[in-house]
C-alpha cells in the first residue's frame, strides 16, 4: 500500500515539475531591466518596470541616471526600451551661425557670480551690447546684465563678448526650506532698438544650478 501511495505522489510530482516547465517556457522573462519573451506567453508584456530597481524614463535626464547607452554625438542620445531621447541643448545649433557661447555650455552646472563669454555678430550688438537674461524654473527672472563688444562691433564678423551676473539660486518649490531648484535658463537676447517683433531673436540654453 505505502508503495502505490509512493509511486502516486512521485508521479504527481512529476508531472507538476514537466507543466512547470512547460509553463517557464512559455513566459515574460526579466532580463538586464527589460521584458524578454520566451516562447509563446499567454499574456501581453507586463506593464510594470522590469525588475525592482527598474526606474521609469521620460526623458534624456531619466535615460542617463537609470545608467542606460549614451552616443556621444552632439547632442547626445540616450536609448532605453528601444525609444531614444535627446539631451535638451536648447536652440544652440540653430543660433551658431549667429552667436556662439564658449562658457557655460547647456546643461552645466553654475554658481554666482557666473562669467559668460562667447562671440556673436556685430548685428547681435547695439552701441556694443546687448541683453542677458537668467531664469529660475519657471521662468521668474533672478538676474540680468548687458554683454560687452570686445572688440570693434559695428561689423557682420563675430565679435568676443563678456558679462558677470551674480544671482541667489532660487528655492525649490514644495520642498523643506534651504533646498533649491535645480533648472533654470540662460538667455541672450539679440538688441533690438525699433522694438518690432520682427527683429527679435535669442539664444537660449538649459542650466542647472548648485546648492
Amino acid at each position: 500500500m505505502k508503495r502505490i501511495i509512493y509511486t502516486i505522489l512521485g508521479l504527481l510530482v512529476i508531472g507538476a515539475a514537466v507543466l512547470w516547465l512547460r509553463g517557464s517556457q512559455n513566459d515574460w522573462i526579466c532580463a538586464d531591466g527589460q521584458w524578454v519573451k520566451q516562447g509563446n506567453p499567454p499574456t501581453p508584456r507586463p506593464a510594470e518596470p522590469c525588475g525592482p530597481e527598474q526606474k521609469i524614463v521620460e526623458n534624456f535626464q531619466d535615460c542617463l541616471a537609470a545608467g542606460y547607452p549614451v552616443l556621444e554625438s552632439y547632442p547626445r542620445q540616450c536609448q532605453a526600451d528601444g525609444v531614444t531621447y535627446f539631451e535638451d541643448i536648447g536652440n544652440e545649433l540653430e543660433k551658431s551661425e549667429l552667436i556662439r557661447l564658449d562658457s557655460p555650455r547647456p546643461n552645466d552646472t553654475i554658481t554666482s557670480p557666473l562669467t559668460i563669454r562667447g562671440e556673436a555678430r556685430g548685428t547681435w550688438f547695439f552701441e556694443a551690447d546687448f541683453p542677458v537674461v537668467l531664469v529660475n524654473w519657471d521662468g521668474l527672472i533672478i538676474a540680468t546684465g548687458a554683454a560687452q563688444a570686445q572688440g570693434e562691433w559695428m561689423t557682420e564678423e563675430f565679435v568676443p563678448f563678456s558679462v558677470e551676473l551674480e544671482f541667489s539660486n532660487p528655492i525649490f518649490p514644495d520642498v523643506a526650506p534651504g533646498h533649491f531648484s535645480e533648472r533654470g535658463a540662460l538667455i541672450l537676447q539679440k538688441d533690438n532698438p525699433s522694438g518690432l517683433a520682427e527683429y527679435d531673436d535669442a539664444l537660449e540654453i538649459p542650466l542647472y544650478f548648485s546648492e
